[in-house]
Order: structure tokens, then C-alpha cells, then sequence
């Protein structure tokens, strides 16, 4: 039985920055018709902030895509250091699926540890992250998932990863946001 199908996808992850760095980091999100590169989006959230969600959740909401999204894409649940994106206000928001890829699982006691050692708002963030469960492993790569079925998740996968394990609107947000601050892209997500 095929699932529903999720032809129209935002794929989003941040820019590189040295560990130094204070301030806003820039997020690039690609859009995709089918397996057509149909915009790219960017924003920026606070580095080691809280703002994820409503900054991905405005980017998106005031795009011309967002009438035809059908799914969003997250490389990871952290994004611009430790910035947690709260996926369960996220998919509120959007009234969208949304997707969590990692290439490997996470050593989630060092997280936890850093977060609630090292970062204000700390146990907050790791309780998001708490919520939304271990990361399990899918089509060679590690998901979490709001809104969608371990099928369909795998139909996803699946359908996106393209050129490697990691679906193509993630790879390419990681190029684009490489080269929007170094000038190139950098290795892969």
C-alpha cells in the first residue's frame, strides 16, 4: 500500500560558524517540487538560543512555498549550536510533517550534559529533545518524526536520498549554507 506522498519539500539547515561566534547564524531552507530545486529560503536564529521554531516557522509561513509545502526537513534538532528546535510546536505551527535526519545517531548523555551544564534555558531544551524521543535508524540514517509513520518515513528517505543517505533538499540546504559564508560549499552534512 503506497503512503501519502510528499512531492513538495523544505529542507533546512544552518551555516557554519566558528565556535567564537555570538549572534545570529544563517539557516538555509531548499524547496523542492518533486526532485526540481524550486527556491531556497534563508533567515537567521540566535545562536545557542531558543527561536528555532518561530524563526523556521515564520521563514516558511511568509514564503510563496508555503501554500505547497508538504513536509519539512530538519538536519539535525539542533541547529546554529545548540538552538533546539522544538518540533512539536514547529509542526503546530505549520500543520506540517516534520522530518529530523542525522547521518549518526547522537551520544545523547553528552548532550544532555552540555545543555543542562553549560547553557542557559538548558533543561528546557533537553527536555524538548526528551519528548521527541531516541533517534531511530531508518534507511540508513537516524530520524525523528512528527506527523509521519516509520513507513513513511522510509518512503521518504528513500525517494529524497538521491546522490547519498542524506534526502536531497538536506544536502543541498548544507551546500548552499557553506558557501553563503565561506564563500563555498563545505564537505558533506
Amino acid at each position: 500500500m503506497r503512503t501519502r506522498r510528499f512531492s513538495n519539500v523544505i529542507g533546512f539547515d544552518d551555516a557554519p560558524f566558528p565556535r567564537s561566534h555570538r549572534g545570529p547564524v544563517k539557516i538555509v531552507g531548499t524547496v523542492y517540487a518533486d526532485q526540481r530545486l524550486d527556491g531556497v529560503l534563508v533567515g537567521e536564529i540566535e545562536k545557542d538560543g531558543f527561536d528555532a521554531a518561530a524563526k523556521l516557522a515564520d521563514l516558511v509561513r511568509a514564503s510563496k512555498f508555503f501554500q505547497h509545502a508538504r513536509l519539512i526537513m530538519l538536519q539535525g534538532i539542533t541547529m546554529g549550536g545548540f538552538n533546539v528546535v522544538d518540533v512539536f510546536d514547529l509542526h503546530h505551527q505549520l500543520n506540517l510533517p516534520i522530518l529530523v535526519v542525522a547521518r549518526r545517531a547522537p551520544n545523547m548523555d553528552a548532550v544532555r550534559r552540555a545543555l543542562e551544564q553549560h547553557l542557559p534555558g538548558g533543561q528546557a531544551k533537553w527536555a524538548v529533545i526528551e519528548s521527541l524521543g531516541t533517534m531511530e535508524p531508518v534507511a540508513g540514517v537516524y530520524v525523528q518524526r512528527v506527523g509521519l509513520t516509520r513507513p513513511q518515513a522510509s518512503e521518504i528517505l528513500m525517494h529524497w536520498a538521491i546522490h547519498s543517505r542524506i534526502p536531497e533538499p538536506l544536502r543541498c540546504a548544507h551546500l548552499i549554507a557553506g558557501a553563503l559564508v565561506t564563500g563555498q560549499s563545505r564537505n558533506r552534512p
